[in-house]
């Protein structure tokens, strides 16, 4: 146990220290991760032997929970709403559109069955949010306009339908039924949709009325809340990482207690889920298996670069107005990532009759679109003049925290303010404001999200931008 725990630290700190050295060559920081797995593997410098898949798929599915829980958690929705139709098409009808057009090509060019070429497609057919925002935080890029917020909607919504389409499949290919097609779609849907929503209310209501003691009691509950949410869904016959999205999205864009360190904690575990998830596919592949896919590999992943990608946004895009040149970059940043791989893993054990290497073919795709497609991401995002120079990539997230400096504000709450004889959480103060402390006669209080502002406070507030929200600090008072 001694020698794991110590393998497991040592794995994890060079994952950490090689991406100082390595992301100033333009590297993708997860593909670094899944490039240690690989030499550390079987066909590796280190020579681990590792191949059982049905313990990665488990891990990898655990990791994917939390992965999926902070994208939604860290959704900023007041700026996502706007573009939310648009970004769930392509979340939905797009990745639909990408796994038909890839399976008809691996049916017409690699001769596959229909089903075992639509199995392909709909495995890849989803982009990778972690890989996506993973570049971007790191190049500290911030996209013009509502970019940002359309792939944040669609790479974090639409690992669920490619999971669905996924499972569709293999069910008929095990000679399933075309019959269980649609009670299999309406479970997978409306189970994992209201597991989601009910569960993501529930947890706000009781995190504003619940006072725990200890503060880390609060990150332990929300956890458990993640980690339900998928399971539930899963056992009642829904789409587990729907239910986990959609109530990772609803509790980080309400007022919560504590929400900064739930945030951070968040944060922190998503990474840690990511590299053990993108270091564990890379230790469970085979290098010496990667040149009999290449060419496959190649084939599907240009395939999807240039042709089934660029289908799926300008046929849903076009509708929405949205310029050539967004679309042209929608197009290209549809990284594949570690969700297809853990899919293609799926597919392995789920027993159904496949000829192909369908893992390691996946496995090349993800390795060849995070490689060429990631580090050229920043590049054609500059090309093609879409860079704001002006703030940074983190005001799409609700982690953000401004980088200019503070100012201070004192506000007295009087009978007619509409903070009044409210809790902070209550009080609707904009996102924008953090209240300080509060002054009460001769005391100061430290406020939570359920003190209570009373007649008299003295709100001491901050923050970076005050002459903007002054007419509404105005308003309150």
């Amino acid at each position: 146990m001694i020698e794991i725990m110590i393998i497991c630290a040592l794995i994890l700190l060079i994952c950490i220290t090689s991406t100082k050295l390595l992301y100033k060559f333009g590297v993708p920081i997860l593909l670094i991760f899944i490039v240690l797995g690989m030499l550390f593997g079987s066909d590796g410098i280190v020579g681990i032997y590792f191949n059982n898949y049905e313990l990665t798929k488990d891990i990898c599915s655990f990791a994917l929970v939390f992965i999926m829980f902070f994208g939604g958690f860290s959704t900023n929705w007041k700026m996502a709403k706007p573009v939310a139709l648009q970004s769930v098409m392509m979340s939905t009808v797009g990745v639909i559109i990408t796994a038909t057009l890839t399976g008809l090509f691996c049916f017409f060019v690699f001769k596959t069955t229909l089903l075992e070429g639509l199995l392909i497609g709909s495995i890849v057919a989803s982009t990778d949010a972690a890989a996506v925002f993973a570049i971007l935080r790191s190049q500290k890029l911030n996209l013009k306009g509502s970019l940002a917020s359309i792939l944040e909607i669609e790479s974090g919504s639409n690992d669920p339908i490619a999971y669905m389409l996924t499972v569709i499949i293999l069910q008929l290919i095990v000679g399933g039924g075309a019959g269980l097609i649609l009670p299999l779609l309406i479970s997978q849907i409306s189970i994992g949709i209201i597991t989601g929503v009910l569960l993501g209310k529930l947890t706000t209501y009781l995190l504003r009325r619940v006072n725990f003691e200890i503060e880390g009691f609060y990150i332990i509950f929300v956890a458990a809340i993640a980690v339900l949410s998928y399971a539930v869904s899963e056992y009642f016959g829904g789409n587990g990482y729907l239910s986990v999205y959609l109530a990772g999205i609803i509790i980080g864009n309400c007022k919560i207690p504590h929400k900064k360190s739930l945030i951070h904690f968040f944060d922190g575990i998503s990474w840690i889920m990511q590299i053990t998830l993108f270091f564990m596919l890379g230790l469970l592949a085979f290098p010496s298996q990667i040149p009999s896919v290449a060419f496959k590999g190649i084939s599907i992943s240009l395939f999807m670069i240039i042709i089934a990608r660029p289908a799926a946004t300008f046929s849903i895009l076009s509708f929405f107005k949205v310029p050539v040149k967004e679309k042209l970059f929608i197009s290209w940043v549809g990284l594949r990532g570690a969700a297809s791989i853990v899919f293609a893993i799926y597919a392995v054990t789920d027993g159904a009759p496949i000829d192909n290497d369908i893992f390691h073919i996946i496995f090349f795709i993800a390795l060849f679109s995070v490689a060429v497609q990631g580090t050229l991401l920043p590049k054609v995002a500059q090309k093609l003049d879409l860079v704001d120079n002006d703030s940074p990539v983190l005001k799409t997230f609700n982690d953000y925290e401004g980088e200019e400096a503070n100012r201070l504000m004192e506000v007295i709450i009087n009978e007619k303010s509409e903070w009044a004889n409210k809790t902070i959480m209550d009080a609707d103060i904009p996102e924008e404001i953090f209240v300080v402390m509060i002054k009460r006669n001769s005391d100061v209080v430290i406020p939570k999200g359920f003190t209570k502002i009373m007649v008299g406070d003295i709100l001491v507030l901050t923050s970076h931008n005050f002459d903007e929200i002054s007419n509404i600090l105005n308003d309150k008072k």
